[in-house]
């Protein structure tokens, strides 16, 4: 049986007049990769571009990729898998009509057989390909948990913004969606916001012949997530105001516009799928300011599945005078903060060099170097140099440099969102 612990961190303490309050929210599941939420199962969809760009490499490592994740699909699970181009079309289970087939040996085999046959030809329209998705998860409602992996390895060329917006949006709360770019010619914002709105990760993968062990990866971990639908619950008091919820860790996903209310002081925000894993999450919340000695319950932080609470931690506030209580930061909410600030620098950073913008890249990419050496994240420091040219760290001076790899760039952008967890 899974079982969730919630604990919060922060400084309790305001200052006369202050109304903000600030929490990091961590949420611990065990127990949650052996555990079903339903006897209906689960359900795997397998998204390939077979555009004309993947061309003949590209499509034999895809369809190895496929094959790879078809072989970690647990025996029992209903699945299917969708090849796409300018349109999208099931490959297998061969059938005019959206449906699932019940993996088993005999499933497995003549799927593999089937992704043999994949071929590059047509542009890209992956609005189409997620909206074939979702009609292959209607076919099977009862599932308890419904998820997908999209590769792609080209921009969304063949639909307008506006269409694979509308396909995403009918998509949300249907599965969720790992979405992987292959190469260097897909567009890492763009496959962002399905990833972000499917609840899911995007990242990228330089060269196709590593395409099948990232699927591998992909499907045992989507395996192991047993506890589906959970949803973090917000109550904040009559009075008050819920500023955002943030996860921010494993990555960073702003869930504040994802609210569902439950009742007037309570909202619930969706988390996905969970396996045995932790996960920390920002939380603020703003307050009628009260006198110097009042306290008050900030906020009450509940990890539940269904109608069931799982976990609860309590945010809390009390005025004070004492400056030395007041003007503490909470180690896990100040650094959690700085790398909300440096995964913003570095994808505007990013996009305004893209842009021609220099100047204002170099004020970006320069904040970034700054926070990333003054949390110690060295990670992303050796990532931004290869962007930037590093003149002093501690003040943030680079200069952009003149030949910069589009992979690097890449992977620098994919990397910003992946957080370093903050110790006790």
């Amino acid at each position: 049986m899974a079982q969730f612990t919630a604990e919060a961190f922060q400084n309790q303490y305001l200052a006369d007049g202050a109304t903000d309050v600030h929490a990091i929210v961590r949420v611990d599941a065990t127990g949650a990769a052996s555990t079903m939420t339903s006897s209906g199962g689960a359900a795997e969809v397998i998204i390939v571009d077979t555009s004309g760009s993947m061309g003949e490499r590209g499509i034999r490592e895809g369809a190895a990729a496929a094959t790879a994740a078809l072989q970690e699909i647990a025996d029992g699970t209903a699945f299917a898998v969708i090849a796409g181009n300018h349109l999208a079309w099931q490959v297998y289970p061969t059938s005019p009509v959206p449906g699932t087939a019940s993996m088993n040996p005999q499933t497995r085999a003549a799927a593999i057989n089937a992704v043999r046959g994949f071929r590059a030809d047509g542009g890209t329209a992956m609005g189409q390909w997620l909206l074939a998705a979702r009609q292959v998860f209607l076919t099977v409602p009862d599932t308890y948990r419904k998820h997908a992996i999209l590769l792609t390895d080209g921009a969304n060329e063949h639909e307008t913004p506006d269409q694979l917006t509308w396909a995403i949006q009918s998509c949300m709360g249907a599965y969720q969606a790992d979405c992987r770019g292959v190469g260097d010619r897909w567009q890492v914002d763009e496959v962002r916001r399905i990833a972000s709105a499917l609840l899911g990760t995007v990242d990228l993968i330089p060269r196709p012949e590593e395409m099948s062990e990232e699927f591998r990866s992909l499907m045992r971990a989507s395996m192991s997530r047993g506890i589906a639908n959970a949803e973090l619950r917000v109550w904040a008091p009559a009075g008050a105001q819920v500023l955002f919820v943030k996860q921010v860790s494993p990555n960073l996903e702003d869930l504040t516009t994802r609210r569902r209310e439950v009742n007037p002081l309570t909202g619930a925000y969706p988390t996905g799928a969970w396996s045995d894993e932790s996960r920390d999450y920002h939380v603020a919340v703003r307050l009628p300011a009260k006198s110097v000695g009042q306290e008050q319950l900030a906020a009450r932080v509940q990890l539940a599945i269904g109608e069931e609470v799982q976990a609860q931690a309590l945010v809390k506030a009390l005025w004070s005078n004492d400056d030395a209580l007041t003007a503490r930061i909470n180690p896990q909410v100040a650094q959690y903060t700085g790398q909300a600030e440096l995964a913003a620098a570095i994808q505007d950073g990013l996009a305004a060099k893209a842009a021609g913008r220099d100047d204002e890249a170099t004020s970006k990419l320069g904040r970034a170097v700054q926070l990333a050496t003054q949390s110690g994240n060295e990670e992303m420091t050796t990532r931004l140099k290869k962007v930037v040219e590093i003149d002093n760290a501690e003040t943030g001076t680079v200069r952009l440099k003149k030949q910069v790899e589009k992979l690097d760039e890449m992977a620098l952008d994919t990397a910003s969102t992946k957080t370093q967890r903050v110790r006790k």
